[in-house]
């Protein structure tokens, strides 16, 4: 049972107690947002489900508790995993009148400490740090004698990364890797090679890179008292967000801020559990409770983002998950008036699903939906490219998210320089938005006037949104001038808040989490994509593909709809079926049973017609490439993987590679091979 919130003692060097602000700071929350704020000492949990206030109430609780004099200030660490989250933070603590409030990521934190703390920790200034691994990977992998490409490094580097995160050695990553069913691009062996090479060229030049930060961190605080005892003077308070993507790294370095002590105030949400791929662990938040078994533990379950048909349907797929050890379970209740039904559709082939899905963001955004207040999400990033052609014809703008954050990217930084530079020559008042107009029409911007292309095509709604933004500005106040809104922007570019570009959004279920558009359309719903095939041999890893849904169904404001396509190209005759996660929530159908082995499914590849006769091709190639090999044919490709090939019938090795079960080492060896084989 949760305990119940003692009355705060007063921090030493807190604020004198003020009884009008911490009510006023209260107000306007809802029972169990008032609950959380008002948890002000010992450890807490905050089980937050997507659209409760998540970030409302531990901004709130931080400002109540500086208020009643239970925290100073500067000695609350409050950590997130982006900086845009961080710098929500910070402006939303502002608004409350709390100043002096550390929010940082993980990185920055540890960055900063050591930094100040180098000299006596490493004997000298801070070591330079690598921001990209891939210089130092190459290195590594030649001198273990591997052949590899770009992408082959970038899943390299990827690999070190979950090796230092979980805290794996180049000893023992092989077993571990083999314990998690990690898929890396060679064999582990090498893998664990090329990870020690690492390891000993960054300690000959004397470097560190950012897992480094935090490992270097936190044995700086376990091994060294004089540094434990300042860092742990300075900050008393702890509050960690989205805890259920913590890795084992990352709490190692909170067990080492920590010190024994309880103070901590950890918030996330178990259904939203989706990064394991990276080495997070949510353990750490389901066994929160076994760790502090005095902790307070307050479910956040009223959804204000979804309308309840929404949140019925993400609550019923969530609800279809075998159950979890651990904290108690969150089911959400829609606190918005009713809207439509989550549409179901079922389409003839992909490039037809495409077509209809941007036909109904054209005809939203002629009814009046802003293009940025539509999304479209899929599983893969290779799903992309068939969207952004039907977008493309139908007229309709949109953005591919994962670039660069907007106020790094280099036509908005010239843009800035430029405005800044008007500026200090004066403004007009009342003339804003022309003002940024004609300055930047002075780089080649044309309003109205996207031009083709995928890069110039960013370019120009990168600059729109700067026109955007001045217009938002005006609107609430119209004596902004220039010297304001430059201001304003850097503002924002310190806070890492980018405006929003004007296009549907076309993004990954993953880089979708944390973000809401009023209509979202969930695509490419078929088994082998949504489970994804590498997951369907450990059924702990095809829930996470479910969790990964329901992240994308709870992005949905008003709007949702939900489809499939029964084959990848058209003419092609061997039907896929639709995710396994959509039966129960489809109108008519019954829920699933457990997930198929993957030796089960093998039995069921029966193609006919050309994709049938492919298939045999691909088999009898595989035979022989296996026998040359001496190695038995499931390692150069599963049935699987064949009959992907075989449906998609792939012309080149970028389609080849968008497939289910191709990586980049096996696009090296047999990619030629197999494009030969397909095209008979």
């Amino acid at each position: 049972m949760p305990r119940t919130a003692d009355a705060p003692g007063r921090a030493a060097g807190a604020p004198a107690p003020t009884t009008a602000g911490a009510e006023a700071v209260l107000a306007g929350l809802d029972e169990e947002q008032r609950t959380a704020a008002q948890a002000v000492g010992g450890p807490v949990c905050i089980l937050a489900g997507a659209g409760t206030g998540k970030t409302r109430t531990i901004t709130h609780r931080i400002a109540y508790g500086v208020h009643v004099g239970a925290f100073v200030p500067e000695q609350v660490l409050a950590v997130t995993f982006t900086a845009r989250a961080a710098g929500e933070l910070r402006t939303r603590l502002a608004g409350l009148g709390v100043g002096g409030v550390q929010a940082r990521t993980f990185h920055a934190a540890a960055m900063r400490q050591l930094r100040y703390f180098a000299p006596r920790v490493l004997g000298g200034p801070m070591p330079p740090l690598i921001e990209n691994k891939l210089r130092v990977v190459a290195s590594a992998a030649t001198r273990n004698r591997l052949t590899t490409d770009r992408t082959s490094l970038r899943d390299l580097a990827s690999e070190i990364e979950w090796a230092k995160t979980t805290l794996a050695t180049p000893e023992d990553y092989a077993q571990r890797a083999q314990a998690a069913g990690r898929e890396p691009p060679f064999e582990a062996d090498a893998v664990a090679r090329v990870y020690g090479s690492y390891e000993s060229a960054k300690q000959r030049d004397g470097s560190l890179d950012f897992e480094d930060l935090l490992l270097v961190t936190a044995f700086a605080l376990e091994e060294h008292p004089d540094v434990a005892r300042a860092v742990r003077g300075q900050y008393r308070h702890f509050v960690v967000d989205e805890y259920q993507d913590v890795n084992p790294l990352q709490q190692r370095l909170l067990d080492a801020w920590l010190g024994g002590r309880a103070d901590v105030c950890v918030v996330g949400d178990p259904n939203q559990t989706i990064y394991s791929f990276t080495g997070a662990d949510p353990d750490h938040l389901l066994g929160f409770a076994d760790r502090y078994p005095d902790a307070e533990v307050v479910k956040l379950e009223r959804d204000y983002r979804s309308t309840p048909q929404v949140v019925a349907l993400a609550n019923k797929l969530i609800g279809q998950a075998p159950p979890r050890r651990g904290l108690p379970g969150l089911r959400l209740l829609g606190q918005r008036a009713e809207g439509p039904a989550p549409r179901f559709l079922e389409h003839a082939d992909e490039p037809t699903e495409a077509a209809a899905v941007a036909q109904a963001c054209r005809a939203l955004v002629e009814a009046g939906t802003p293009a940025s207040e539509i999304a479209v999400l899929f599983r893969i990033n290779a799903q992309s490219q068939v969207y952004e052609s039907a977008l493309a014809d139908a007229g309709v703008p949109y953005v591919l998210k994962g670039g660069e954050r907007f106020f790094e990217r280099p036509e908005v930084r010239e843009a800035v320089v430029l405005l800044r530079g008007a500026a200090a020559g004066g403004s007009e008042p009342g003339a804003l938005v022309p003002t940024v107009r004609d300055v930047l029409a002075s780089v080649g911007w044309v309003e109205h006037r996207p031009p083709a292309g995928g890069a110039a095509r960013d370019r120009w709604q990168s600059l729109a949104a700067l026109v955007d933004l001045a217009v938002d500005l005006v609107a609430e106040d119209p004596t902004t001038d220039l010297p304001r809104f430059v201001a304003h922007l850097a503002e924002r570019a310190d806070a890492q808040h980018a405006p929003t570009v004007q296009g549907v959004t076309l993004a990954s279920m993953h880089a979708a989490k944390g973000l809401e558009w009023d209509a979202v359309f969930v695509v490419g719903l078929v088994d082998g994509v949504l489970p994804i095939a590498q997951s369907l041999s450990r059924p702990e890893a095809v829930e996470e593909e479910r969790r990964l849904l329901y992240v994308a169904v709870t992005r949905a404001r008003e709007q949702l709809t939900l489809s499939w396509s029964l084959v990848r190209n058209p003419g092609a005759r061997r039907p896929r079926s639709r995710s396994r996660f959509l039966e129960g929530l489809v109108p008519g159908s019954t829920p699933s049973a457990a997930p198929v082995p993957r030796k089960v499914k093998k039995a069921k590849v029966v193609l006919e017609g050309e994709a049938g006769e492919l298939f045999e091709r691909l088999r009898a190639w595989r035979s022989s490439t296996a026998q040359a090999a001496s190695v038995p044919a499931y390692v150069v490709f599963s049935d699987a993987t064949l009959q992907a090939i075989a449906e998609a019938r792939p012309t080149s090795t970028r389609e080849l590679a968008g497939l289910p079960g191709i990586g980049s080492r096996k696009l090296e060896l047999y990619g030629d091979e197999v494009l030969a084989t397909v095209s008979g």
